[in-house]
């Protein structure tokens, strides 16, 4: 069987990088850092908290670029708060939004009403004119556990999108194959999955990353975001946001992409049609 990088048109041994910005929708401030990222720097896809304060706004600043939709079940900010589009209690925590962790989202999250909050922010976005391009996890609240990983799934299938999912190793942790059920459903997955983490200097950030890139697809996922005092007072990890958008308007970093021999620059509506065959 032919592999993801060679049905999507490249040689074997090619890498094809998906350089997702994450936090659309979050507040102000990311808004303006996402889309600047896609529109001026090297950016190629973003990804929609359609729950979130400022959801409405990144869909009015929307200009037809690839945006998937991060499935949104945590609220994991004390000052920033969100919660479900729709009506599942078992969602909410003691203040109104979402849980804030992993475990209480778990504990308490009723598998109906993960699966009816999952579609309606997809539809939302799709109502809101979002071209959907992909589907991922906010904070792996969906990937580890395994009746939410299905619902995952089953909208990734019903949607014809792709999913990120972890890299394979972590399937250990989960203690299921989640990449396999994936590939069984015929649900496109990027091979592997990288955070880019702040650095001092984008252009060694880049070259480790890209030093270690193995044939296929890769999507490294920064969470950018512009400077202000929202930023500052609302996230407390302002400052590796404000090195992620550093890192994608950099030229050092494209200059470090450039060089490299077989590695190319793509998005996930590539992954998209080719899942809809």
């Amino acid at each position: 069987m032919a592999s993801l990088i060679e049905a999507l048109g490249y040689p074997r041994d090619d890498c094809l990088l998906i350089l997702t910005c994450d936090g659309l929708g979050v507040c102000h401030s990311t808004n303006v850092g996402v889309y600047k990222s896609l529109r001026e720097g090297m950016a190629t896809a973003a990804g929609l908290n359609v729950p979130g304060p400022w959801a409405r706004d990144a869909a009015a600043r929307y200009r037809g670029e690839e945006v998937g939709v991060s499935l949104t079940l945590i609220s994991e900010h004390d000052l920033l708060r969100w919660g479900p589009i729709t009506h599942s209690p078992s969602l909410l925590d003691g203040d109104g939004g979402f849980p804030r962790t992993l475990a209480d989202l778990w504990d308490h999250g009723d598998t109906d009403e993960v699966r009816r909050e999952c579609r309606a922010q997809i539809e939302r976005a799709i109502y809101w004119g979002f071209d959907v391009s992909h589907l991922s996890c906010h904070m792996g609240a969906l990937e580890a556990r395994p009746e939410f990983f299905d619902v995952a799934l089953e909208l990734a299938a019903d949607f014809g999108l792709p999913l990120r999912l972890p890299n394979r190793h972590e399937e250990l942790l989960a203690g299921f194959p989640f990449r396999e059920l994936a590939a069984q459903e015929k649900v496109l997955v990027p091979d592997h999955l990288v955070r880019a983490p702040a650095r001092r200097s984008i252009s060694a950030t880049l070259e480790t990353v890209l030093s270690t890139l193995q044939p296929g697809v890769t999507e490294i996922v920064f969470s950018p975001a512009a400077d202000s005092a929202e930023l500052r007072a609302a996230l407390p990890d302002w400052p590796s946001r404000l090195a992620d958008l550093d890192a994608v308007m950099s030229s050092d970093s494209l200059r470090v992409i450039s060089q490299r021999s077989r590695v190319h620059v793509g998005g996930y509506r590539s992954m998209r049609d080719l899942q809809r065959l």
